[in-house]
């Protein structure tokens, strides 16, 4: 330990030393962020950050949170179902399924509304997010004592533009191809001196990228199409108190996303697995059956129609994926004297999400070689998703309270804020639920002492009518069909207490000291029940924890689950400044994630909270003059402790009659080290620029050691001990070099620029011979024209993924279930126009 904290210094120091004249950006006295509460400059904060402003978004054309870690060194994001729906990894920390964020992400200084579901949906950026913004702000690091929740990998804080003291405003249109179109408008009215009003909406549409090939469903898959709208007020009612309000809706109504399976456990289509890790499928297991039927017709019509690289075959008749959020939140801010500020800031938000689509990105028909004529050219799923009928798969409110005491003593040499957080989140309806058609194998004894294995499966006309009947393979009719009917309710509490506080003590030496204590509470209700049908299109109910229960009334199936934790967390941190423009920091903190439950499940389990201690330097570096910039470096070790891992479950298919369905549960098992360092800096003269950022990861699992579920084979998780943690490249890179033609102002600025991400091959997940991602070299382009003419018009151009890459961005994760492999694609080429018209003071 003591000689890796050398080199990590040593790393840093002459990175100072040997780097400080290459790279730089925009004045960083510009660069204003509000990592600790209060606004600061970007360069006097002793945090690792990265930084996107307005221009910069739209140059990059970030529309969601996955567009957001494509640029940014050392974030992930897993999209694996949907872009609308992703889920942020940040230095190695993952959020899982069921698991709060390990990144958090605030709106307005408002946290993300929970959203607990069988698949991610709430809880991150969500669409209508990215338009009319200040800023985007990545912090890197434990988010333990100032930040509502506690979050062990960071935080992602979106700053919207607050109204102004001009009457403005703008119109921006795109179209691009995939017949894409975005519209944008802002309007901002000063109504008085005293009181402000900025309105604006978004509207985003775009065909989908996945060219759907099974003639079942829509044609593509991967589209965009939603709306938001924003409106928010600043009244200065008195000239020291100020409330801020932001009410805001947005509606997503898409197709979602599926997979492209590549590979399948049989043979013929089994190239590039690796045999020494990954054998045949076990025989009587669902893999054992399902693998052959992929391999003979999906894959077989791929290779034989020559599909390419973006065409699928959809196997679900209805995917969509439709989400509506929207939230109120109020800030009102009282100097109360020269140095006392009382902040207070409350929300309430509401959050629902409807989701249909075939987890295992299949598309299967019953084959011809089945006995029973009736049967052939059934359609059926491995594990299938759609909403109960009458609830949405995922529907949930969030309020918050938040108090904020910011001071500093009267010689200005102490700066503190001390506060309470409080937040509750609860269901919406009595339930949230989802019905899962399931595949499971069985077995029938044939002669005394022998039994042969038996896949039995279902086939619905129409799921959410129950109008289905259940199929098997020996042709019998003998075996019932399962859907799985999860209805589930999830409570939370959370309160914390904070203080930290920055002492200068002298004019270039500061310590900052923080503490936070934090109660989280969580219960959940889950009712989970199996729909058999012995005949077609009669369900029969059974609880499947109690099955001598009976299960017309979900409620008679309920099972309650709690969790409670308890903990401090702490961050320490001494800056100094040998000169004005340089920095240099070290910190230790400890960062803490609650426990949580999960009541889903055919047996509901609850997990405890995981702990990090995180130690990092750093150096932030500025220059000025005809060329100017800045270089910012950090140096970090994170040990991990009682980590929240995935376990994977797979039904065990040596017990007679085990209907339990494939799952994921969530276990503290897992200890690691996650270690690197991280580079930003940027250089401009004579019109010319480039930008870089670089992120070196070093992850590993020290240990896991799952328990043992009841009816499932030993549970696995998405990385090998001794191997690295899942979405964390070794290596990632963004370069962007602009130039700004020398052209008479009359003119109007035009500008060039280009941007390079190149990032390592990385774990999604090691339960499967497609779980290493290969590396991927990204390449956009834009040309900007504005103020044309000297008017208020900008034109842009812009070019994203130009060599049209093909790369994959996770993968499905069925390979132990199903004995087949999807791959989450990422987007092509996409390119087009953008015409902004600005009026007023905009």
């Amino acid at each position: 330990m003591r000689n890796l904290r050398l080199r990590l210094f040593l790393v840093a120091s002459t990175s100072l030393v040997s780097c400080t004249p290459a790279l730089a950006q925009s004045n960083p006295d510009e660069i204003v962020v509000t990592a600790r509460r209060v606004e600061e400059r970007l360069q006097d904060v002793p945090i690792s950050m990265t930084v996107f402003d307005d221009t910069q978004l739209d140059n990059r054309n970030v529309t969601s949170g996955a567009d957001l870690a494509t640029y940014t060194p050392s974030l992930s994001a897993n999209s694996r179902y949907g872009p609308e729906a992703a889920s942020f990894a940040l230095r190695g920390f993952v959020q899982e399924n069921f698991t709060s964020p390990s990144v958090a992400v605030y709106f307005a200084d408002v946290i993300g509304p929970r959203a607990q579901g069988g698949t991610p949906g709430g809880n991150g950026a969500g669409v209508g997010q990215f338009f009319d913004l200040q800023n985007v702000q990545i912090l890197k690091g434990p988010q333990g004592t100032l930040f509502g929740r506690n979050t062990t990998g960071g935080a992602v804080l979106i700053v919207p533009q607050r109204p102004k003291d001009e009457l403005g405003g703008y119109l921006e249109g795109s179209y691009g191809n995939f017949d894409m179109y975005r519209l944008q408008g802002v309007l901002n009215v000063p109504l008085s001196d005293t009181f402000k009003v900025r309105l604006g909406f978004e509207r985003h549409k775009r065909d989908g990228y996945l060219k759907n090939r099974s003639d079942i469903g829509p044609d593509a898959l991967g589209d965009v199409n939603y709306w938001a709208v924003r409106a928010a007020v600043v009244a200065d009612l008195t000239p020291n108190l100020e409330n801020y309000t932001i009410v805001r809706y947005s509606h997503s109504d898409s197709n979602g996303i599926t997979g492209k399976v590549t590979v399948a456990n049989a043979a013929g289509c089994d190239q590039g697995v690796d045999r020494s890790r990954f054998g045949l499928p076990t025989a009587g297991t669902t893999a054992s059956f399902l693998a052959p039927i992929a391999c003979a017709q999906g894959i077989a019509r791929s290779r034989s129609q020559n599909y390419g690289y973006w065409d699928v075959e959809n196997g679900n008749p209805d995917p969509y994926l439709k989400i509506d959020q929207w939230s109120v939140i109020n800030t009102t801010t009282w100097n109360a004297s020269d140095t006392i500020t009382i902040k207070n800031i409350a929300s309430y938000q509401q959050f629902a999400q409807r989701q249909a689509f075939n987890i295992g990105a299949d598309n299967y028909v019953i084959p011809a070689s089945n006995p029973n004529p009736a049967f052939r050219g059934l359609p059926f799923t491995w594990v299938g998703l759609a909403p109960d009928p009458n609830l949405p798969n995922v529907e949930q409110y969030t309020a918050t309270e938040e108090l904020q005491i910011q001071g500093r003593s009267s010689d200005g040499k102490l700066n503190y804020v001390l506060g309470g957080y409080y937040e509750t989140s609860g269901p919406l309806s009595p339930f949230q639920g989802s019905y899962s058609p399931i595949s499971y194998t069985s077995n029938v004894t044939v002669a005394p002492g022998v039994t042969i294995p038996v896949l039995a499966t279902i086939s619905c006309t129409d799921l959410q009518a129950l109008q289905c009947r259940g199929v098997d393979s020996l042709g019998t009719g003998r075996f019932p069909g399962l859907v799985q009917n999860s209805l589930t309710r999830y409570d939370y509490e959370n309160i914390g207490f904070f203080a930290q506080g920055t002492y200068n003590l002298t004019d270039q030496l500061s310590v900052t000291g923080g503490i936070r204590y934090t109660i989280d509470k969580v219960t959940g209700e889950g009712a989970t029940r199996q729909i058999f049908f012995y005949a077609p299109n009669t369900p029969t109910f059974t609880c499947a924890a109690y099955p001598t229960r009976s299960a017309v009334n979900p409620e008679n199936c309920l099972t309650q689950i709690k969790q409670k934790s308890e903990k401090p967390t702490w961050l320490i941190d001494i800056d100094y400044k040998p000169i004005p423009d340089v920095l240099l920091y070290a910190k230790y903190s400890r960062g803490y994630r609650q426990g949580n439950v999960n009541a889903s499940n055919t047996v509901p389990v609850a997990w405890g909270p995981e702990k990090v201690d995180a130690y990092e330097i750093g150096a932030k570096t500025s220059f000025r003059g005809t060329v100017s910039g800045y270089f910012n470096v950090a140096a970090f070790y994170n040990d991990f402790s009682d980590q929240q891992l995935a376990a994977n479950l797979v039904p065990d298919p040596s017990i007679p009659n085990n209907t339990n369905s494939p799952a994921q549960a969530i276990v503290n098992a897992g200890k690691s080290k996650i270690q690197g360092v991280e580079i930003d800096a940027a250089i401009n003269a004579y019109g010319a620029g480039v930008s870089v950022g670089y992120a070196y990861l070093d992850t590993e699992l020290k240990s896991y050691s799952p328990p043992v579920f009841a009816g499932y084979l030993p549970p696995t998780t998405g990385a090998l001990v001794g191997g690295a943690l899942p979405q964390s490249p070794k290596h990632r890179i963004t370069i962007t070099p602009s130039y700004t033609l020398p052209l008479d102002e009359s003119l109007g600025q035009v500008t060039i620029a280009a941007t390079y991400t190149y990032t390592a091959k990385q774990v999604a997940s090691n339960d499967t011979p497609l779980g290493i991602l290969p590396s991927s070299n990204l390449w956009n382009l834009n040309l900007n024209w504005n103020s044309i003419g000297g008017s208020p018009v900008d034109l842009a151009g812009f070019v994203t993924n130009l060599t049209n890459e093909k790369y994959p961005i996770f993968v499905g994760n069925s390979w132990l279930s199903t004995g087949t492999e999807s791959l989450i694609l990422g987007q092509p080429r996409m390119y087009g126009v953008r015409l902004k018209v600005r009026f007023g003071g905009e």
